[in-house]
């Protein structure tokens, strides 16, 4: 499982679903829909209607992954911070119930207010 305290491992740039999709297709259950992905170097984040999927891509090529899936409903509480002028970076904070916070760090550019819409419609 990936060390979500590890802030660091996180400062994802917002990019298009389709171009993670192969690695997390076989994951998705009939009809779940991509929503959101994020990456870094190697690791990425995707959203979809049902979970977060976390992916960290392991060894010196690449070809070991580990999937974490963390499914909405399991989602007690969340926080959207937004970039600012002199701090550029988005966060947002998920606590889930047996696991406790997740945070995950965002680049400035990336749509925070429209992933929380999107996690506010599936959670509360």
């Amino acid at each position: 499982m990936i060390d979500f305290s590890n802030g660091s491992v996180f400062k994802l740039s917002q990019c298009n679903p389709q171009d993670v999709s192969g690695d997390v297709a076989p994951l998705l259950i009939p009809g779940e829909q991509l929503y959101f992905a994020f990456k870094t170097v190697r690791d990425f984040v995707v959203f979809t209607d049902k979970r977060l999927i976390a992916v960290n891509v392991q060894g010196m090529t690449g070809r070991k992954k580990d999937f974490t899936s963390l499914p909405y409903s399991r989602i007690q509480a969340f926080s959207v911070e937004t970039a600012g002028t002199f701090d550029l970076d988005a966060e947002l904070d998920l606590w889930f119930s047996g696991l406790g916070k997740v945070r995950l760090e965002f680049k400035g550019n990336s749509d925070i207010r429209r992933l929380g819409q999107m996690i506010a419609t599936y959670v509360l």
